[in-house]
């Protein structure tokens, strides 16, 4: 047995490369390649079992990478192995390091490899991380960042300099000093401390608007910085909203001076393009994110349902003083009665006690739930700032459902949502209401059903001529539908005002909290506001 074993080692040394086949396990390339895919996975563990010895700053070179320079991933191309010499091969490759917010970083790594125990092991520095790595520097990136991007209305003119009025200041939101939390957030190419947005469509859109900064990588020793490389940034990119500063001043003009808190919201109906945004007090956001209950607005849905299930504007119903539904007593404003009347004189004088024995007869639960959402009730806004959905929950009895029809009930929206109701009336067609038109929608135009749009335009201007909003003073061409929304709980229930309507390619809400009567108070300041654009 001696001697043959002598042979073996006789004839090995005689074969070269068969030399390390017999007196190791594995190949340098292999192990080298194990390494590194565990790297590109993040598996520290896997690495630190390819160690030929301990090493006691292995985890704190790696975080140079991940901690100090925000690497989000690591990719290992191109492998190449040297021929082992004295139990020692290298292993060269590319590296390129993804840094979030910064780009892509390239460079040439080294891995030293040893046989240790007859196996190929890694002979570990922190080299290994980056040839410039000597365990007593570290890495850190210094970055320029590229002036910020400007935000502007639909003309092109800057409305984030402050000179516009609190509404769209509102929507602008504001620049802050960054905070730990939004370094961690946004990525290592911030430092506490650098200009972030914050609210509004500052902080919606901050990278576009901060754009990309140039980065430079250095490796750090005391007071000496060696630059390893430079990423270039790029310029910040402008945010165009869809705000229409003529528009804008006469919606803020036609609240300014009115005592309770109000709000008023316009669209383009064919587009979804919202044009103004005002609120006249507070620091509340109430026309994009109020949760009123619209009141008679709604009829303009319930309506819809019924024209779709075989009425039409002309069709004989009842307005009595009193009517019970599912053992709901129903009235109507100021206990009015007009008796046998065409469908289209009981919308225009907001007869409850029409719409909801109607609803309740016609439509059910399901189709006015149903109907709601191809009006942008429940459907998720994406409008480039904050905004609450218009909730529109499906009646769970009788009672329920006529306090539905008329906008009570559990039914909540803003002045976003009741404007997107009059846009989709006004074109066919409810359309994703969006501030910033380059935004990609999460929801989809919706039609409404076939000739109910036409029918509902005759009735919305039988409001203004000869219905609940006469008095008002609206320009001639406008259509709407008044809201005097009953809120709070006792014997005697204060209102908010409503008046939601279109003129042209111009749909609009208004609410005045705690007004009163939609006709009496929200349909004036809709008249000045429609008056102010001639």
């Amino acid at each position: 047995m001696i001697i043959s074993a002598a042979v073996v080692v006789v004839a090995a040394a005689g074969a070269g490369g068969a030399y390390y086949l017999l007196h190791t396990r594995g190949t340098p390339l292999e192990t080298a390649q194990r390494f590194t895919s565990a790297w590109s996975r993040g598996d520290l563990a896997a690495m630190k079992a390819e160690l030929a010895a301990p090493a006691p700053k292995f985890d704190a070179a790696y975080a140079e990478l991940t901690k100090n320079l925000g690497a989000t991933g690591v990719a290992v191309s191109g492998m190449r192995v040297s021929d082992p010499v004295d139990d020692r091969s290298t292993a060269s490759y590319t590296t390129t390091v993804t840094l979030k917010n910064m780009g892509e970083w390239t460079y040439e790594g080294e891995l030293k490899l040893v046989v240790e125990d007859r196996h190929w092991k890694v002979d570990w520095s922190p080299s290994a991380v980056h040839p410039a790595l000597t365990g007593t520097n570290r890495l850190a990136i210094k970055t320029t960042w590229p002036a910020r991007g400007a935000i502007t209305d639909a003309s092109g003119a800057r409305i984030d300099d402050g000179d516009d009025g609190g509404s769209v200041q509102q929507l602008v939101g504001f620049l802050d000093k960054a905070t730990a939390k939004d370094v961690k957030k946004l990525g290592a190419a911030y430092r506490v401390g650098d200009a972030v947005g914050r609210g509004g469509l500052q902080e919606t859109f901050q990278r576009r608007l901060a754009g990309t900064p140039t980065t430079e990588i250095q490796a750090v020793d005391g007071d000496e910085r060696e630059t390893l490389h430079t990423l270039k940034g790029k310029p910040g990119e402008e945010v165009r909203t869809s705000l229409d500063p003529r528009v804008q001043r006469a919606a803020a003009d036609a609240v300014r001076d009115l005592e309770k808190p109000a709000s008023l919201v316009a669209v383009r109906p064919s587009t979804g393009e919202i044009l103004a945004v005002v609120n006249n007090k507070g620091g509340f956001n109430r026309a994009l994110d109020g949760r009123y209950p619209p009141g008679s607005t709604f009829k303009a849905v319930t309506a819809a349902g019924l024209l779709a299930a075989g009425l039409t504007p002309s069709s004989t119903v009842s307005c009595p003083r009193e009517a019970n539904v599912g053992g709901l007593k129903i009235r109507n404003s100021d206990h009015e009665a007009f008796g046998s009347l065409s469908f289209l004189d009981s919308y225009a004088h907001s007869c409850n006690t029409t719409f909801a024995p109607l609803a309740a007869a016609k439509l059910g639960a399901q189709k006015l739930y149903d109907l709601a959402g191809d009006f942008g009730f429940n459907q998720p806004l994406d409008i480039g700032v904050p905004a609450t959905k218009g909730s529109m929950p499906k009646a769970t009895s009788d009672a329920e459902l006529a306090a539905e029809s008329f906008g009570q009930g559990r039914i909540t929206a803003s002045p976003l949502v009741m404007a997107g109701v009059a846009a989709a009336i006004a074109d066919g067609s409810w359309r994703p209401p969006t501030l910033v038109p380059s935004l990609k929608q999460k929801s989809s135009p919706k039609p409404l059903p076939g000739g109910v749009a036409e029918q509902l335009r005759s009735m919305m201007k039988a409001v203004v001529t000869k219905g609940t909003a006469r008095g008002a003073r609206l320009p001639s061409g406008t259509a709407g539908k008044t809201g005097t929304a009953e809120f709070g709980t006792g014997p005697k229930l204060d209102s908010h005002a409503w008046f939601a309507g279109y003129r042209g390619d111009l749909a609009f809400a208004v609410v005045v909290e705690g007004g009163g009567g939609g006709g009496a108070v929200a349909a004036p300041v809709a008249a000045a506001f429609l008056r102010a654009l001639g």
